[in-house]
């Protein structure tokens, strides 16, 4: 089962871009709730909030429940603006989701037990190929992430998709290969030059 967070918003009363910038003004996050054959509703976040969820690494990943005056509404984030030049977020995009919602996420992959890699030991680098493997699931069972264990790889060993064990009702959105996620390489060695 997904994390579920909780965010308290502020219904909007218009749309548009002034709007939206009175908003920022006033020092919230303007953001739209659409999908699930409802109506969209215009509200406004607190940024420490979204930072917080930002933070965690997992944010696009991540079932919040808004809470609003009428009722809350469980949702995904889809898309974020940010300033361009201090990264602030701007706007807001997120997905009304039920139990039966099917999202496409990327799920972020840790790497175990480097200490137990030969390949590692003898001066190997850890290549990671892909720090995230895209899936399509059920919005509550989002995974928090998915472990890969290195022990025993030796230098020119890799870790595709097939060495992910996905639980029941969770699919790679690549299907066709089993991608490499990460290999364990030669090190590569330069010599200085003496003058």
């Amino acid at each position: 089962m997904a994390d579920v967070n909780v965010m308290t918003a502020q219904l909007r009363d218009r749309a548009g871009k002034g709007a939206a910038r009175a908003t920022r003004r006033a020092g919230r996050v303007p953001a739209v709730i659409y999908g699930g054959k409802k109506d969209p509703k215009i509200i406004s976040l607190d940024p420490r909030d979204i930072a917080k969820g930002v933070d965690s690494g997992a944010f696009f990943s991540t079932i919040f429940d808004i809470l609003i005056d009428e009722g809350k509404e469980r949702v995904l984030p889809r898309d974020m603006q940010v300033h361009p030049v201090n990264d602030k977020p701007q706007h807001l995009d997120l997905l009304r989701v039920t139990a039966d919602t099917k999202v496409t996420v990327e799920v972020p992959v840790n790497f175990l037990n480097e200490e137990e890699s030969p390949g590692l030991k003898r001066g190997g680098v850890l290549n990671v190929v892909r720090y995230a493997v895209e899936v399509i699931c059920s919005a509550e069972n989002i995974p928090a992430s998915f472990d890969l264990d290195l022990t025993g790889l030796e230098i020119g060993d890799g870790l595709h998709a097939g060495s992910l064990s996905l639980p029941d009702g969770i699919e790679l959105t690549i299907t066709d290969r089993d991608f490499t996620i990460a290999t364990v390489a030669a090190p590569t060695v330069v010599e200085e030059e003496t003058t």
